[in-house]
C-alpha cells in the first residue's frame, strides 16, 4: 500500500514541485491551500504525513498544528520562510517533527520525509514490542503509550525519545545519542531540539498523573528514564 501525504501549502508553485518529486518516490500526494481544508483532508483521510505550511490563508498553520496534534500523532513536517530559532522551537514544541526554512531543495524535505518515516517503522518493527516502566507501558506494535492504562498521545519523535529512555532504564542519554535517535548523524534543526521534545514528553506525562517525575534531567550530560 502507498503512503498518503498532505501537502498543505497555498503557492500553487511550491505544492506543485513537491507533489511531483513525493510522487516520484511513490506517495499518494493530496493537496490544501488553506487551513481549514487541511484539517478536514487530515480527519477524512488516513494520511502518513503532512507537510504543513505556516502562512496560509483562514487558519493559520501554527492553530492548525496544534489542532492536529490534539487528535492524531501523524507526523508533521512544517515549511516555513520563518527561520527565527524561536519560531523552530515553536514549532516543535506545537508537536512537528521537523522543520524546513524557505527556500528549501525539494530532495532535502523528501529526503527528510522518508528518514522520520523510517525511525517510526523502525521502532515499531523493534524486538521489543512492549516496554513497561512503573506505570508507564510502550507498545511498539501499535504505536501507543499509556500511564496507568491511560493513553498519551506522542508524536513520532517522542515517541522514538521515550522508547530510547525505556529501553534502559537508569542510563544516562546523552543529547547526541538521542540527535542519533532523531536524525541518524545528520544535523539537527535546532540544538534544542532534544530538550523541547523531552519537554514535551514531560508535560504530557505530567497532564496524566502529577504526582509522576520519571524522566530526570542529568546536568551537562542529558536525560535517564527512572522507574
Amino acid at each position: 500500500m502507498s503512503k498518503s501525504i498532505l501537502i498543505a501549502e497555498d503557492d500553487d508553485n511550491t505544492s506543485e514541485l513537491l507533489m511531483r518529486y513525493f510522487a516520484k518516490e511513490g506517495f499518494e500526494t493530496l493537496r490544501a491551500a488553506n487551513g481549514l481544508d487541511t484539517l478536514e483532508i487530515a480527519k477524512s483521510r488516513s494520511l502518513s504525513f503532512i507537510v504543513l505550511d505556516l502562512m496560509m490563508p483562514g487558519i493559520h498553520g501554527w492553530d492548525v498544528c496544534e489542532e492536529l496534534r490534539s487528535t492524531s500523532d501523524v507526523p508533521i513536517l512544517i515549511l516555513s520562510a520563518r527561520q527565527e530559532e524561536a519560531d523552530r522551537i515553536l514549532g516543535f514544541n506545537l508537536g512537528a517533527d521537523d522543520y524546513v526554512v524557505k527556500p528549501f531543495s525539494p530532495r532535502e524535505v523528501v529526503a527528510r520525509v522518508h528518514a522520520i518515516l523510517r525511525r517510526s517503522e523502525t521502532h515499531s518493527d523493534s524486538s521489543n514490542e512492549v516496554l513497561n516502566v512503573g506505570a508507564l507501558s510502550l507498545d511498539s506494535t501499535n504505536h501507543n503509550v499509556s500511564l496507568s492504562h491511560v493513553p498519551i498521545n506522542l508524536t513520532t519523535s517522542e515517541f522514538v525519545l521515550l522508547k530510547t529512555l525505556m529501553t534502559r532504564p537508569g542510563r544516562v542519554f546523552t543529547r547526541p545519542e538521542l540527535l542519533d535517535q532523531l536524525y541518524s548523524g545528520r544535523q539537527a534543526v535546532i540544538d534544542r531540539v532534544v530538550d523541547v521534545h523531552i519537554a514535551s514528553i514531560r508535560q504530557k506525562i505530567e497532564s496524566v498523573s502529577k504526582q509522576t517525575n520519571y524522566i530526570t534531567t542529568v546536568r551537562g550530560v542529558g536525560y535517564r528514564l527512572d522507574s
